[in-house]
């Protein structure tokens, strides 16, 4: 049926629900099989405006308020400036000269009802002239949603003298409605974290996003009384670069909101996992070598609000002077012959500065760094930066002076990351590193990197800076510490600048960046020995985190594997420090207080293994005496005999005294001397000391051994939502086992704050394994939205440590609740024993490392019986996404 048709009937018939839907379901599809073909997105937001106009001023027609010239239907915000996605909000207002006579109430009241049955999203006001001027007075929103108004049907002066009274100093003036919307911004900036590169952005409300571009026009529309953002131009605000930046960033921007809301058939701003990759090939995204077509539209997207950001800098700063300073007082501070500071911001003497000495594009970020009282960089400034960055090529690069600065910026102690980030956003570092410039924006889609690479980078930085504060030394007591004896910084933010850089480009990421690294070091004079320094860092970066959090490090033979890598103390000590930073930069959840204490650990015995020298092992025998030997000492001052002590120590394994220290040793002994015969379970916790970075909770269950115990003990306690990072079970000679667990809560943190929780867990467990065979059921909890777009199959992976006689098996899976406890029931079932277990969960990622033997405590030698193990766990864990 013809639109034609459908309007004569909308006009005509008893009730116009029917035909109102169908044209607009009609134009629905249309446009959104344009979109698909690639039609422009800006007509189709135009369309989807006219359509819904032409719909309303049929139905309106149908009243007879209609044929008064005091009452008129009014598009504000949004719709006001003739834009509609398909699921936008449709803002009405219903205008009337003097307010609503009663002979139209019934008919209004009808009117809005029947917006309702079209199921369209309606907000509406009914208001008179007064009234509107009034609610503008009081509430800057409805105060911007009247800057942007069109009539739909009836008198247009009651809209043209709305708009006169909205423009006027009577309803707010001009400095008043800049601050209340600069101030907006600044608390919707924070809300996002005040980053471009969120992992699931709202293209709407998110920093660089279209919320900023309407901004700008809200503001100069109340200074100017302009009706178009494409005004702006007439008074040169806006060069036509920067013109089309705008326009090109929010068209790209449409485009992802337009397609994002035809995906979830609803009004959906948020650029979500759940849509990502199904949007990404609605656009036409295609997957590249090993990067995804998601992943290059994200950075698309990332690269648009990092430019459109730059750009609001300068508009809102033009106007912060327009507006704010207008009464034409300046402070001018010379700086030397090419730059000063103006009223807080640094400017060039003038515009030709940078094209008679480019050396001072670089030197402009270093008087920044010199001088914190500087805000920023004033507009014009920026603008003859942007129009002079093409002059930073390969000669610029090797330019002494612009090295020799660029140097002296990373020796200058201040905050070194914000200066980094100012140069990234004007597009500055990206071109004087081009490596760096590959990473801007380049996500990689899943939950354990929940940043950019050059935004994990610049928050690398920002620990290395934030370590050398008073306050680091809680959160990070040994890191605050070592920072203060590392010779050079500058080596170690150099190191921090290109660990990651070569992420994307195919290849070991780690050996290319030390490639990168070292030829960055010639080209600015490094010595040699920082030189190496610096690449051994870049390529041995993740060293240190994958040792400490999948291998045993209580074994001495890894510990001196682990020291045999790093070169010397000075090694371990930058190694140290720039682990901390990255695994900190990572994720907010990854660094919790179980992995500081794996880190500490492992440098400790590494700094020890260094002083003795790595051609001089420990003595595996030599060191479970000296453990004995410390913790006996501990028991007997709490009274307990060498006959009582052999007892219970006769029955471990050497195992057990390599992997405690001798005060857990000795608390845990003269427990199970004090619990004796005891037919229970021993349910043993307690938070661990030094200090509020360096907790965690410790529970050691001492009972008759049972080959479900794992299986059982895994169950209960993520029943209890305990988050459980690291196991162990001591096999024994006797009846009797004792396995340890470390526990963080749900925020990453040990028990000990909630003492009633602990109790809870105590007796939970008693209760529960005076049976394990009878073991509580595996949780069922729903697995969290975000974790349910990253599935992958489960890999499954054997090898055997013939120095320790078990078989290391490796666990790659997507992460779930319950995960552990399926583990332990295929172990149970293929009667298979758990020795140590070490667990790592990288956003959405598990890599868990079991450590098991077979019931004689032998490793699993033959291949049918891994083969077999392995089809088991990938079927439960594939199963049970």
């Amino acid at each position: 049926m013809t639109a034609a048709v459908l309007e004569s009937r909308i006009s005509s018939e008893a009730s116009p629900v029917a035909p109102a839907r169908e044209l607009l379901k009609t134009a629905y599809n249309a446009d959104a099989q344009a979109f698909q073909d690639g039609a422009d997105v800006r007509q189709l937001v135009r369309s989807r405006a006219e359509t819904v106009d032409q719909v309303l001023r049929l139905i309106w027609n149908r009243y007879p308020f209609s044929a008064s010239g005091d009452i008129a239907l009014v598009a504000v915000g949004g719709y006001g400036r003739g834009e509609l996605h398909p699921h936008s909000d449709i803002d009405l207002l219903v205008l009337t000269r003097d307010g609503v006579q009663e002979a139209w109430q019934e008919d209004l009241g009808s009117f809005v009802t029947l917006l309702w049955d079209l199921r369209l999203d309606i907000g509406h006001s009914v208001r008179s002239i007064e009234e509107s001027k009034a609610a503008a007075r009081d509430d800057v929103t409805i105060l911007t949603n009247l800057l942007e108004t069109r009539t739909i049907v009836g008198p247009d002066d009651l809209r043209a003298t709305l708009s006169e009274a909205v423009y006027s100093d009577d309803v707010s003036s001009d400095r008043d409605y800049f601050i209340a919307k600069r101030d907006e911004q600044k608390r919707r900036h924070q809300k996002y974290g005040d980053t471009e590169y969120n992992l699931e952005p709202n293209v709407k409300g998110s920093p660089g996003g279209l919320r900023d571009i309407q901004t700008i026009g809200w503001i100069t529309k109340r200074h100017f009384g302009l009706q178009s953002v494409a005004d702006l131009t007439r008074f040169s605000i806006l060069t036509e670069e920067e013109y089309q930046i705008l326009l090109d960033g929010e068209t790209f921007l449409w485009r992802l909101r337009y397609g994002l809301q035809l995906i979830a058939k609803r009004s959906e701003n948020r650029l979500l996992f759940d849509h990502q990759r199904t949007l990404a090939r609605m656009l036409g995204y295609k997957d590249e070598g090993k990067r995804l077509g998601v992943e290059l539209m994200m950075q698309v997207y990332y690269r648009t609000v990092l430019a459109l950001a730059e750009l609001t800098d300068v508009i809102l700063q033009y106007y912060d002077e327009a507006i704010l300073d207008s009464d034409g007082k300046e402070d001018i501070q010379p700086l030397n012959k090419r730059f000063q500071i103006r009223n807080q911001y640094i400017e060039a003497i003038n515009n030709q500065v940078f094209a008679y000495a480019p050396y001072a594009i670089m030197e402009i970020f270093v008087l920044m760094a010199q001088h914190p009282e500087i805000k920023g960089i004033r507009a014009t400034t920026i603008r003859s930066l942007r129009a002079h960055r093409h002059l930073i090529d390969d000669a610029f690069r090797h330019d002494l002076a612009v090295t020799s600065l660029f140097m002296e910026l990373l020796k200058t102690p201040h905050a070194l990351d914000q200066t980094l980030s100012h140069m990234k956003k004007y597009n500055v570092l990206g071109r004087y590193l081009p490596e760096f410039g590959q990473i801007i924006g380049q996500m990689q889609h899943d939950l354990f990197h929940i940043y950019t690479v050059d935004a994990h980078t610049l928050r690398v930085i920002r620990n290395m800076v934030r370590l050398t504060s008073v306050e680091a030394r809680t959160e990070y007591p040994l890191a605050s510490r070592l920072i203060h004896r590392l010779p050079k910084l500058e080596v170690l933010y150099i190191a921090g600048i290109f660990h990651d850089v070569a992420k994307g480009r195919g290849g070991d990421h780690s050996e290319l960046g030390a490639i990168d690294a070292e030829n960055f070091c010639r080209s600015h004079h490094l010595s040699e020995r920082d030189t190496k320094l610096i690449s051994w860092l870049v390529e041995n970066h993740l060293l240190m985190s994958m040792t400490a959090q999948r291998k045993d490090i209580s074994d001495p033979d890894i510990i001196h594997g682990f020291a045999r890598a790093v070169p010397s103390q000075v090694h371990l000590d930058y190694l140290y420090v720039m682990t901390v930073c990255d695994i900190s930069a990572t994720n907010p959840k990854l660094w919790n207080t179980w992995r500081a204490s794996l880190l500490r650990q492992l440098y400790i015995e590494a700094k020890r293994a260094l002083r003795r020298g790595t051609d001089n092992p420990v003595d595996r025998n030599e060191w479970v005496r000296a453990t004995q030997s410390e913790a006996r000492e501990i028991l007997h001052a709490q009274n307990m005999s060498d006959e009582q002590i052999d007892r219970v120590w006769e029955t471990l394994d050497e195992e057990y005294f390599l992997q405690d220290s001798t005060v857990d040793i000795a608390w845990q002994t003269a427990a199970i001397i004090r619990h004796g015969n005891n037919p229970d379970p021993l349910v043993l916790m307690r938070d661990t000391r030094g200090g509020p970075s360096d907790g965690y909770t410790q529970i050691i269950i001492y009972m008759k051994d049972r080959v479900a115990l794992f299986a059982a003990t895994t169950a209960v306690l993520e029943q209890l939502n305990l988050n459980i990072v690291d196991a162990r079970i001591s096999t024994s000679d006797g009846p009797y086992s004792i396995s340890a667990y470390v526990v963080l809560d749900e925020q990453g943190k040990p028990l000990g704050k909630d003492p009633a929780r602990r109790d809870r867990v105590r007796n939970r467990l008693v209760e529960e394994l005076d049976d394990p065979e009878d073991y509580p059921d595996i949780i069922h909890r729903r697995t969290p939205r975000q974790l349910k777009h990253f599935a992958f199959p489960t890999e499954v992976t054997f090898s055997n440590d013939t120095i320790n006689q078990r078989t290391v098996m490796e666990v790659i899976t997507p992460d779930r609740p319950g995960l552990l406890a399926r583990v332990g029931q295929v172990l149970l079932e293929h009667r298979v024993r758990l020795t140590t277990a070490k667990i790592a969960t990288l956003g959405e990622r598990v890599e868990d490392v079991f450590f098991i033997t077979d019931e004689q405590g032998e490793p699993l030698r033959d291949p049918k019986v891994c083969q077999a193990l392995q089809d088991d766990l990938c079927k439960m864990l594939d199963d049970t996404r």
